[in-house]
C-alpha cells in the first residue's frame, strides 16, 4: 500500500513489478527535443530576419523556452511512472537545478546565436574571432568570453548534469525479474533511432562525452549488477540502453569523418576531439549556403 509523505504517495518497491514501454512520454520527448531543441537554430536561421530583429528575442528564443518548461514536465512524468520508489529529493533539486542551467543558457546562446548574423564564425575563439578582436576598449572582450563561459560551460554544466543524472536515476528503476518482459515492442525499436540522433547532437554540441560516457558505463555496470540478482531491464530501460548505444556508434562515427579537419581541430585540442555540429556548420555550410543564396 501506499504510505504518505510529504511529497506526497510513495509506491512501496515491488521487485516483481514491471512497467509497460512509456510510448506516449518517449514519444513526446523525443518530439519536443527534436523541435525545441535541435529545431531552435535552425528556426533562427530560416524564418525572415525582420520577423524577429536582432534586438529581440529570436524564434529559436522561443523554442528555447517551451522546451526549459515542457522537458522538467515530461522528466517528472517519467519518474512518476518508475515502478521503484525513487529519491523524491534528488530529482526535485535535480529538476531546479536543469531548469536554473538551461535558462542560464538560453541567454548566452541567444545572443551567440545572433552573433552570427554580424560574422561571429563559430569555429573561432572568442579573442579570434574578427569581430570581436578588434573592440574598444579591450575589457568588451572580457565580457564576451564572459557570456561564452555562461553559455558554454556553466549553463551546460548546470543543464545536462542533472538531464544525464534523472535518466539514471529512472534506468534505476526499470528492471523486472521475467525475462519475457526483458524486450522492446515494435513502438520502441522506431523510435531509438530519433532518439539517439537526438542524443549524438546533445552530446556533440553540448560538448558533454565524458558526462555522456560516465553516464553510459554506470548504466551498463548497474545492468551486469542487476543481472546477478536475477534482473533484467524492462522495455523503458532497453529503450534507454539501446539510444545510448548507438549514440556512442555515431559519435564515432561523426570524429572519424572529421578526424584530419586542421580547423577544426585547432578549435578543439586535447585528447577528446569532438567538433561541435554548430561549429561545421558556420565553417563548411553557412558560406556554402551564401554562395548559393539560400
Amino acid at each position: 500500500p501506499s504510505v504518505p509523505s510529504r511529497h506526497g504517495a510513495v509506491k512501496a518497491d515491488d521487485a516483481t513489478k514491471t512497467s509497460p514501454f512509456h510510448l506516449d512520454l518517449w514519444f513526446y520527448f523525443t518530439l519536443q527535443n527534436w523541435v525545441l531543441d535541435f529545431g531552435r537554430p535552425i528556426a533562427m536561421i530560416i524564418l525572415p530576419l525582420e520577423w524577429f530583429p536582432l534586438n529581440k528575442p529570436s524564434a529559436g528564443d522561443y523554442f528555447h523556452m517551451a522546451y526549459n518548461v515542457i522537458t522538467p514536465f515530461l522528466l517528472l512524468k517519467l519518474i512518476e511512472r518508475s515502478p521503484k520508489t525513487l529519491p523524491r529529493s534528488m530529482v526535485y533539486v535535480s529538476i531546479i537545478t536543469f531548469v536554473m542551467g538551461a535558462s542560464i543558457h538560453l541567454v548566452g546562446d541567444s545572443v551567440n546565436h545572433r552573433l552570427i548574423f554580424s560574422g561571429y564564425q563559430h569555429h573561432l575563439s572568442v579573442r579570434e574571432n574578427p569581430i570581436i578582436r578588434n573592440l574598444k576598449p579591450e575589457t568588451l572582450i572580457d565580457s564576451f568570453e564572459l557570456l561564452y563561459y555562461y553559455d558554454e560551460y556553466l549553463g551546460h554544466s548546470m543543464w545536462y548534469i542533472p538531464f544525464f543524472l534523472i535518466l539514471f536515476i529512472y534506468f534505476s528503476g526499470c528492471f523486472t525479474p521475467a525475462a519475457g518482459q526483458g524486450r522492446m515492442p515494435l513502438a520502441a525499436v522506431l523510435l531509438v533511432g530519433p532518439s539517439s540522433l537526438y542524443y549524438w547532437y546533445l552530446v556533440t554540441e553540448g560538448q558533454i562525452f565524458i558526462l555522456y560516457i560516465f553516464t553510459f558505463f554506470a548504466m551498463t555496470a548497474l545492468v551486469l549488477r542487476q543481472r546477478r540478482k536475477g534482473l533484467v531491464p524492462d522495455s523503458n530501460g532497453l529503450f534507454l540502453l539501446y539510444s545510448f548505444v548507438i549514440t556512442l556508434l555515431l559519435i564515432a562515427l561523426w570524429v572519424g569523418w572529421l578526424w584530419n579537419d586542421k580547423t577544426l581541430r585547432k578549435k578543439y585540442p586535447g585528447v577528446i576531439y569532438i567538433p561541435e555540429p554548430w561549429a561545421f556548420y558556420t565553417l563548411h555550410l553557412s558560406t556554402l549556403r551564401g554562395a548559393t543564396g539560400g
